[in-house]
């Protein structure tokens, strides 16, 4: 008895988890996502319709509601089923008469999921278009096609057959025409990256006139000024390029009689310029060296005796044989060695001795203290007794610069 009791509760135990088990199975539990969908129109869709995704049942469409113009349809979707946020709805009718199904796309990848609650507006659903309202649409075009419509006067009939007329024949230049306008489709096609460059760039030239827009207008007025000034202006400009025609014809004819002359004249200007351009170094120095030549040549004039008041500083006058040695061998010293000693013995270290006067004609006389080999005397003072006089030569006495030494003309 006593075993026979506790096998009893055993059962009792195990039937009451069955029970439970089947119950947690088969109750309807709240692990269901629940969207509303916005549709324009929701033929065929009814409660208990499919929800699907690529094809595939994931929930089932709760209720269906008209809501004035739209429709809204409550649907559920299995929770472990991720549904993208911003996912879109479209009823799907798989063939003309059987039930349609609401199909959510696209499928989940990656991303934030929707949430029990959300809302899918109208703008993100679709419905197919019903083969009555396509029924509906063909007729109301024949209708405004027909006699009591478009050619209630007969002008679709005219419009048939003038089309007729003008479309025989050319059946070739059709293909043709379309072929060609094919291919520009085509370039246009495979070109679409530099149009769209250039629609961008041209969107770019645009706004940046229209940030610069004051000075576009007064770019504008400008414009319309000078245009207003041209056009004061037209009979002076039509006669200047009346003028010019004249005078280019003249050139024409000038250039086309002395034609051989101009070819010489610019070839001889070629190799001027040539030359120039190969002493542009020496032209650069003297231009640079000018100046300061013209300035001494100023400051070397005496106006009030109409002389160039210089001093010449010739060194090395004291060895005569030394200067003339140098100019026999020349700067590299490979002259006539021999006789440069030849004269370096006939010619003393000292120098030979001047003459007391030198008596050219037209040079004044030295002074003395320039005649003596070696002298240091001053020269006599400005107020002693001018040395005699040779014959037709005039002395200067203390002056004795090179400007001292010339003859001054008489008045």
């Amino acid at each position: 008895m006593k075993n026979a009791g506790i096998l009893s509760k055993v059962v009792a135990a195990l039937v009451v988890v069955g029970l439970v088990a089947a119950a947690f199975v088969w109750w309807p539990r709240g692990d269901k996502v629940t969207v509303t969908g916005e549709f324009g129109r929701a033929v065929g869709l009814f409660p208990g319709s499919d929800v699907r995704v690529l094809g595939v049942r994931v929930g089932t469409v709760t209720a269906v509601e008209p809501r004035g113009e739209s429709v809204r349809v409550i649907f559920e979707v299995d929770e472990d089923v991720k549904v993208p946020a911003d996912a879109k709805a479209a009823v799907v009718a798989p063939s003309l008469v059987s039930d349609r199904y609401v199909q959510l796309l696209p499928a989940w990848t990656a991303g934030p999921t929707m949430k029990s609650g959300a809302t899918i507006p109208r703008e993100r659903t679709a419905v197919p278009v019903e083969l009555d309202r396509v029924s509906q649409s063909l007729d109301d075009l024949m209708v405004a096609l027909g006699p009591e419509g478009a050619n209630k006067e007969g002008a679709l009939t005219r419009v048939l057959d003038t089309g007729a007329r003008n479309l025989k024949g050319n059946g070739a230049n059709l293909h043709e025409m379309n072929r060609n306008l094919s291919q520009a489709v085509q370039t246009f096609a495979e070109g679409r990256g530099d149009l769209f460059a250039t629609v961008k760039n041209l969107d770019t030239f645009t706004g940046m006139l229209a940030t610069n827009d004051a000075q576009v207008r007064r770019l504008n007025t400008d414009l319309s000024k000078v245009s207003d000034q041209l056009d004061g202006e037209r009979d002076d400009l039509a006669a200047a390029l009346k003028n010019l025609a004249v005078a280019l014809a003249e050139v024409s004819t000038f250039v086309k009689d002395n034609r051989a002359l101009i070819t010489q004249d610019v070839d001889q200007l070629t190799a001027l310029t040539s030359a120039v351009a190969a002493k542009r170094d020496s032209l650069a120095a003297t231009l640079d060296n000018a100046p300061v030549a013209l300035s001494n040549l100023q400051l070397a004039y005496n106006p009030s005796s109409g002389t160039l008041d210089t001093r010449a500083n010739v060194e090395g006058l004291d060895d005569p044989a030394l200067i003339l040695c140098s100019l026999i061998t020349g700067p590299t010293g490979t002259g006539n060695t021999n006789l440069c000693a030849t004269l370096q013995q006939l010619i003393p270290k000292g120098g030979l001795p001047l003459p007391g006067v030198l008596n050219l004609p037209g040079l004044s006389a030295v002074p003395p203290a320039l005649t003596a080999a070696g002298a240091t005397a001053a020269a006599p003072a400005a107020t002693a007794e001018p040395a005699a006089q040779t014959p037709g030569v005039a002395v200067r006495g203390a002056d004795v610069t090179l400007g001292g030494l010339l003859p001054k003309e008489k008045p």
